[in-house]
């Protein structure tokens, strides 16, 4: 039984509708690996989080190191996670590069104690340009209980990406993981042989439910994802008016107040102190207290300096969550 090398599909070549499907067993990559990785062709997988967290609670139940990849940009409820965690387990603060270059990592960290999960250690990387990668691998080392380390997290978090990355700089082996900014990459478990003493084995992330990720094209998705350090925009409300992100949020704040918005650069915000209340969105009056964010998943988050109540006109089906403030 033939696992794909780049999502850990099984191969298969009787049905192409099917995941792992290829036009032979003996093929290395499944078609739609193969699609991503040479044309950036992406075919949605459906599969529910019942079959991923399958898939933790066996890891759970092992004393292995794992590390848990958590994506700083989009900073979700670790309690969904938390149960299938075991006692070795190092958080993994991923796109570093994505953030203001100006942060107090340290505090960062510490935001994270809130979840109550007692971590072998923290630290904070960037795929991107290797940043504090030797720590982590040191660190990796230190820690291993045997050959095998898991690697685990919400989808998107950059896990896949990590690997990779970690074989570029300390392994001969010429594997791929397939990556895609698209949720459900990853299909089953992987071992990556790093080392004669290190395998990394990939996970699926676990899916983000009711996301913008879900409700919107190809074209948006590309202006959604941010690809570079994003840049911070701050505004102070002295009266009533509306913030206007592309045609995907409105944000009615009526109080005096400072706010950042946290979003991709591509994304066009515009300030409107009259405007008509949009019919294709779904308004949801929120109390934020001070110095809190309203996390839209999938698309950035809004930070708050004092306490408000704000209108949020979201895409049908789109959640949101509000938490103490990571940055």
């Amino acid at each position: 039984m033939n696992k794909c090398q780049g999502c850990g599909a099984i191969i298969q070549n009787v049905d192409e509708n099917k995941e792992g499907y290829a036009l032979s067993l003996d093929h290395k990559l499944c078609n739609r690996c193969f699609k991503i990785q040479n044309y950036n062709d992406y075919q949605q997988v459906s599969k529910d989080n019942s079959f991923y967290t399958s898939i933790l609670k066996k890891v759970s139940e092992t004393d292995d190191l794992i590390l848990l990849i958590v994506d700083l940009f989009q900073v979700y409820d670790l309690e969904e996670i938390k149960p299938y965690l075991n006692s070795n387990v190092i958080l993994v603060l991923t796109k570093r590069d994505l953030l203001p270059q100006k942060l107090y990592e340290e505090k960062i960290k510490n935001y994270f104690d809130k979840f109550k999960i007692d971590f072998l250690d923290k630290i904070i990387v960037s795929s991107k340009n290797h940043y504090q990668f030797d720590e982590l691998y040191n660190k990796i080392l230190k820690y291993k209980k045997s050959k095998n380390v898991y690697v685990v997290g919400y989808t998107n978090a950059g896990k896949s990406t990590l690997i990779n990355e970690f074989l570029t700089l300390y392994s001969d082996n010429k594997q791929k993981i397939t990556t895609s900014s698209l949720p459900s990459t990853t299909l089953n478990t992987m071992t990556i042989e790093v080392s004669d003493d290190l395998f990394f084995i990939d996970t699926p992330g676990l899916l983000v439910n009711n996301s913008i990720l879900d409700k919107i094209d190809s074209n948006t998705f590309k202006k959604i994802i941010p690809n570079k350090r994003i840049k911070p925009i701050v505004y102070q409300v002295k009266c009533p008016q509306y913030f206007k992100i592309d045609e995907l949020l409105y944000l009615k704040v009526e109080d005096k107040n400072n706010i950042v918005f946290y979003f991709s650069n591509s994304l066009n915000i515009s300030r409107l102190y009259k405007n008509k209340e949009p019919d294709n969105l779904i308004a949801h009056l929120v109390k934020i207290p001070a110095k809190h964010d309203i996390l839209i998943n999938g698309l950035g988050f809004i930070k708050f300096i004092n306490d408000t109540q704000v209108t949020i006109f979201l895409p049908e089906g789109v959640s949101y969550i509000i938490r103490p403030s990571v940055i």
